[in-house]
Formats: C-alpha cells, structure tokens, sequence
C-alpha cells in the first residue's frame, strides 16, 4: 500500500488544505504495466493496423477521426440508428428535436480536431454566436441576463445588485485561473498516472479546490441571486454545485472568454460531418447494431462481439459507452482488478433529466421576451439541489431550463412555428426507492407545462403540437446510461482527473475510454478533449517488429 499526505496554506490564508491518498501498489504501477504488456511481443500490426470505436457520440466520432488521421482502419459500431449519441435528433410533425446538447462553448477545439484531419471546420458546421447568453429569472420577478462583455456584466449586476459588482469581476478572474490550469492544462492532457496527481495537489491547494463552485461564489457575493448565477454551471455537466470542487467555476471564464454558440442543423448535423470525415478516410460507422462483449485474446483486447454473434477483429478497441457499461457488461467475462460492480457501484452519479420536447403552432411571433436559453428558477436553490443529488426525492417544485432554437434556427420547425425542450433535474434511478416514471411522467409535465404559462410561456396549451418526453428510463433504455443519469460519474473532486476512469484501460490491454465518464468529463469540449487525451496515448500503427522504447517515450 501507498500512504501520500499533502498539507498547504492557501495564498487566501485560509484554512489548511490537505490530501490524504491510499491506494493499492497494483493502482499505482499499472500506467506502466498497461504500457509494457501493450508492447511485451515487441509488436504492433502493420498498414491494416484496425481500431473498432464502440459508440458514435461525439466522444467516440472525435477519436475515430483522430485514430483515422493516425492511419488506422477505423470501424465504428452504434445501436442508435444515426450519430451524434445523445446529440441525436428525432423528427415529430415537422419539428425537429435536437435530444442532447443545446450550446457549443470553446469551438477552438473543434477547428483543432478539423485541422488534425486536414479538414476546415467552418466549411462543414455553421455557428451561430447566442447574445445574450441565457436570462435567468426568480419567482419574484427579477432577472439577470448573462452576456459576454465585461462592460455589459458590470451594468447586469449593477442593475441586480450594485453591492456585487467588484465581488463578480473577482470571481471570473478566479475562473480566468482555473480555466487555464484545469481546461488548457489538465484538461488537454493524460492524467492516468499517479505522478501525474502528485505533481498538481499543490495547485489544486494554491486554487482553493476543496471548495464547492458555490461557496466559492458566496464569498465573492453577497446577493443569493447572483450565488445561483455564479454556481449552477456544474449542473450542465451532472453536478452538485454545493459540493463538486470549485475547479469547475472555469466554465464561467470558458463562456465569457469563447462566447455561446449554436450550430445550425443541432449537434446532429455536427455529427453528421463527422461521420463524413471518418468515412472519407475509409474507416466505417455501422448503426443499428450493439456492442456485446470486448473480446480478449492472450490477455489484451482483440475485437468486439456484437449481440448478433459478430466479431470485429481489432488491434485496439475504444469504448465511447459509459465506464460502468464498458467495465461491468462488456467486460463481464474478465477479472477487473477496480473497476469492480461494487466499486461502480459505490461511485456518485449524476442526476437524471427529464426533458420535455415539444412543438407550438403559429408562434414565432409571440413571447418576444423568450430568448434562445431561458433559466427559470422554483423558490428553492440549495433544497431543491439536495432533493436531487442528497436525497433521491422528486419534489414538488422545480427549476427549468428552457431551450428555444426556433429563433435562431429556422430547420427546427415549420414556419411560422416553434421547437423548445423544458429540462428538469430529477434524480437518477439508483435511490432506495426510485421514481416510478410510467406513473409519474404525465403528471410532471403536466406540472411543468403548468409552470411554463406561468412564469414563460403564457396560452402555452392553446399553441400544442408535437410532444416527446425523456425521463431517466429513456436515458437508461435508449443510451445505456447507468441508473438513468444524463452525465455518467458525478464530478466531484474525488472523481475527476486522475480518479475518474482513466482513457487509457486499467484493466486490459489495447482497451481505451473516450466520453464524459473518461478524463476530463463531461460536455462537447471535455469530450473532443479527451480525444485529444488518446491521440496521445495510442500507439500509431506502423510496420511489425518496432522496438519496445517507442513506447517508452510516449510513458
């Protein structure tokens, strides 16, 4: 066993910050192990070299085409029946449901991933700048409109609270210094080793990351208001903002410094390019068809078994599904020396969704007021957040986020119409006593659409077309997500960098992880980050017989 104690004072002074990490010897080496027993045969196939990628989300198509670039032949398996992964659409009487993503943040990391492919990514996808952001508003009446510009935000909060305004301008420079350690730095790197951990406790000690993004933000403000404003970010990404690390304030720097953008056509189309790019460099992307099995031959990943007694022969496999999929189904069959049931069992996850798409006839001249994103608050912050993440209640109030493409994309409806979708936080299906939603879906949104006349959309009922409810069954049944969370493995500090599933497998050989369970997380830049992460990490298929210090210099 490894004891590591780390003790620091803040640069605030303010209390201590300490670590305390026991882990196994095995843990420890097997970066290394996992590195030589790649290599151990001192080879690596050929020209013919062939990757199978299990999953066409975003994730899983970046890596494709990072791994088609390399030179592999790339074979893609999806059981949906078009890409994108939980940025699919759906098409319901003319309206189009874009069922994941709403926003991309950070597109200089997409134009990367085109570039590394020799490909223009503003030929391919068109993005649309959203000003303001988002609105976000409370049941007494006020508001506060989130916008780009240092100047804009200076009169927003002056408007809302005056007290505040040196309080957020010091908070988004405190966010200008996460993001860049953890998004430009850890965010863009392999973190899969221990020394990787041990050589940054002492910033994460200098950065205060023992602190949740909402405390973090109640000690630059006063008003409660502008706490919410400040924190609900890591709810984006599946976490609670009273308890993930106050890393995750970056997310405010990343939308001021980037901006908030939409792409025409949804996150489908998006996907749909990427599909192109792996097909233009003879890779291919199957749909319709499941992932069964991680076949293993002489103790490393060979290919993989589909549920209809298929096998894809493969040099490496990269899973794009969920950790617990990849390592407790898919590697059903294998000793895991971690990533046992029980200790997937005993992670946090995140909440679940439950999304309320629907369509609405002749309004695309009403509720001028509605803006692209719309956050609507319920009368509890903290109480509602711990309902969700603490407790496992269904409450009775809620807080929406209201998605309106139909004003900055007219393919999302017919003319003349609307599209919107109205996510809630629920909590996820693992509780004691999980909500039954085949009895309690109805009666949600009914209380959801009640809501919206109220506060947003009002004669909502009158305007009704098309509908389609997601609830965390939908999420389990449709993607596989483990206990029906929207986001895989809740990012608290103890499950992020190097104590999230690592990219590359600590359990088998020639196995790789993309996707918001991997390093760095969860969102479109975390994910497209992560292939970055692998291309890293994966050998390049050259001629037999290499010599094992090629992949010395890559540990």
């Amino acid at each position: 066993m490894l004891r590591l104690t780390v003790s620091m004072t803040s640069s605030d002074g303010q209390s201590d910050f300490s670590v305390v990490i026991t882990v196994d010897s095995l843990v420890v080496n097997q970066g290394r192990q996992r590195y030589s027993a790649l290599m151990k045969d001192g080879t690596i196939p050929g020209p013919e070299s062939r990757a199978v990628v299990i999953g066409a989300g975003i994730g899983g198509l970046a890596a494709a085409m990072r791994l088609g670039v390399r030179g592999y032949h790339v074979t893609v398996v999806d059981r949906l029946d078009s890409a994108g992964g939980r940025g699919t659409a759906i098409h319901r009487d003319g309206h189009r449901f874009d069922l994941g993503p709403t926003i991309i943040t950070v597109p200089g990391i997409f134009r990367d991933l085109w570039a590394a492919c020799g490909r223009d990514f503003d030929a391919d996808v068109t993005l649309k700048a959203i000003h303001p952001f988002y609105e976000i508003r409370w049941p007494d009446g006020s508001n506060y409109i989130a916008h780009q510009h240092t100047d804009q935000i200076r009169a927003e909060v002056e408007r809302l609270s005056p007290g505040d305004v040196h309080g957020v301008m010091q908070f988004l420079r405190d966010a200008e210094k996460r993001y860049t350690f953890g998004f430009e730095d850890l965010g863009r790197r392999p973190l899969h080793k221990l020394w990787d951990l041990i050589r940054i406790l002492p910033r994460f000690g200098i950065l205060r990351a023992d602190r949740s993004v909402y405390r973090h933000a109640a000690l630059r403000v006063k008003d409660d208001r502008l706490r919410m404003a400040l924190s609900f970010h890591p709810l984006f990404i599946g976490g609670d903002p009273f308890h993930v690390t106050s890393m995750y304030t970056l997310v405010s720097y990343l939308e001021k410094k980037y901006g908030v953008h939409y792409a025409i056509g949804g996150v489908a189309a998006m996907a749909r390019a990427m599909v192109e790019i792996v097909r233009s460099r003879g890779g291919e992307v199957i749909f319709s068809v499941e992932a069964d099995e991680i076949k293993v031959t002489a103790g490393r990943a060979s290919g993989v078994k589909l549920t209809d007694g298929r096998v894809l022969q493969a040099d490496i496999v990269v899973s794009n599904a969920d950790p617990w999929q990849t390592y407790d189904r898919l590697l059903r069959n294998q000793w895991r020396k971690r990533w046992t049931t029980r200790h997937l069992k005993s992670r946090r996850w995140s909440m679940g969704l439950f999304v309320w798409h629907f369509g609405t006839r002749g309004t695309r001249g009403m509720w001028a007021d509605v803006g692209h994103h719309t956050i609507l608050n319920g009368p509890r912050y903290k109480g509602l957040v711990d309902d969700i993440f603490l407790k496992g209640k269904l409450a009775d109030d809620m807080s929406l986020y209201v998605h309106r493409p139909s004003i900055t994309d007219p393919t999302v409806a017919p003319a003349g119409d609307d599209t919107f979708y109205a996510l809630s936080p629920v909590p996820h299906l693992g509780w004691e006593n999980p909500v039954d939603w085949s009895t309690q879906a109805e009666p949600y949104r009914q209380k959801m659409q009640e809501m919206l006349e109220q506060q947003l959309l009002p004669g909502l009922g009158n305007h009704l077309a098309a509908s389609e409810v997601f609830t965390p069954e939908t999420f389990r049944d449709r993607y596989l997500s483990p206990l029906g969370t929207g986001f895989s493995m809740e990012p608290r500090i103890f499950q992020s960098a190097w104590f999230r599933p690592h990219n590359i497998s600590e359990e088998l050989p020639g196995l790789f992880l993309a996707g918001a369970g991997t390093h760095p997380g969860a969102g479109l830049p975390g994910v497209v980050a992560g292939a970055e992460v692998l291309d890293q990490l994966i050998p390049g298929p050259v001629s037999a017989m290499v010599d094992v210090p090629m992949m010395k210099a890559a540990e």
